[in-house]
């Protein structure tokens, strides 16, 4: 289940074959050699489990091969149309219509992940960002949600700054300069595997998910691969709940593969309510998910103990 660009990197290819190939061979007679995920760390099936995935069990390693291995977009600048600040704002507008939508927490980290890729890949207009954020936004329902939102109420969201003709266009646009490559395992399940696989509480993983949605705000955020920004989201909240975790085993990630992701965060949640970037803010202090924003500031300027 590992993405198609993986077959075709030798070196990931041979640090995923099992043990028991012989390199250059077929894992079995007659059929072309497919590498296999990396291995599942102990408590995956438990961890499914936890998460109500208990008919998954079997599929265990290729689940954790898929979420674990997924790449992140090259390391590409913006548009010199579009700077970070103006990114933030789409992602800030796309936040507001998520929430007002009740639409699945992976719909969003979709639809950023499809703006960033649609960003890195050409030219963009400056006028018609707002519309390519809401296609964006349209065909991540598209691939996450059972029930749509109507075209036009993206529209009227928009204040009739775009037409639904215009957004279609735009959807068609999207697909074409994408070639159609949708599927893109977002961090919110990393967060999940791995939060049960460290025994965190929903205190740390509240705290955690407001880390993760924090990330999306960042331009540098689109260079990281999902597990790793889930990672370095749940380390942070551990490191300031003062809470200890079981840890998994083996670790996925060292230190300093997550040293650079959090300051980024950090950074995000002392900000605070800016201008542009307020959304995220303002939906994680409702009491709804415990006023996590309020305090979250708070936390992070206490003396923070050092990495184990």
């Amino acid at each position: 289940m590992l993405s198609p660009a993986a077959f075709h990197d030798p070196e990931l290819a041979s640090a995923l074959v099992p043990d028991n190939v012989p390199a250059g061979t077929s894992a079995s007679p007659g059929r072309p050699e497919r590498p296999q995920g990396p291995r599942a760390p102990p408590g995956l099936e438990e961890a499914l489990s936890a998460l109500g995935l208990q008919g998954e069990r079997e599929y265990a390693g290729d689940i954790f091969a898929e979420v674990m291995v997924c790449r992140a977009l090259p390391q590409r600048a913006l548009p010199r149309t579009v700077t970070p600040e103006m990114r933030a704002l789409v992602v800030d507008w796309l936040v507001q219509v998520h929430e007002y939508l009740d639409l699945a927490g992976d719909t969003l980290y979709l639809a950023v992940h499809l703006l960033d890729s649609y960003l890195r890949s050409g030219r963009v207009r400056l006028h018609r960002l707002q519309l390519l954020g809401t296609a964006c936004l349209f065909l991540a329902c598209k691939m996450e949600e059972c029930v749509l939102p109507e075209s036009a109420s993206l529209c009227f969201l928009g204040a009739g700054s775009f037409s639904q003709a215009e957004l279609l266009r735009a959807e068609r646009r999207i697909l074409s300069r994408l070639d159609f490559r949708l599927h893109h395992p977002g961090p919110l399940l990393c967060l999940e595997l791995l939060a049960a696989l460290a025994g965190s509480n929903p205190q740390v993983m509240l705290l955690a998910t407001y880390f993760l949605e924090l990330s999306l705000l960042e331009a540098e955020a689109a260079g990281w691969e999902p597990c790793r920004c889930a990672a370095a989201a749940l380390n942070l909240a551990h490191r300031v709940l003062d809470v200890a975790g079981s840890g998994v085993e083996p670790a996925l990630y060292s230190p300093a593969e997550l040293g650079p992701l959090e300051p980024c965060m950090a950074r995000a949640v002392l900000l605070g309510p800016a201008p542009g970037r307020a959304a995220i803010f303002l939906k994680y202090a409702r009491p709804q998910r415990q006023g996590t924003s309020l305090f979250a500031a708070r936390l992070l300027r206490r003396p923070q103990p050092g990495p184990p």
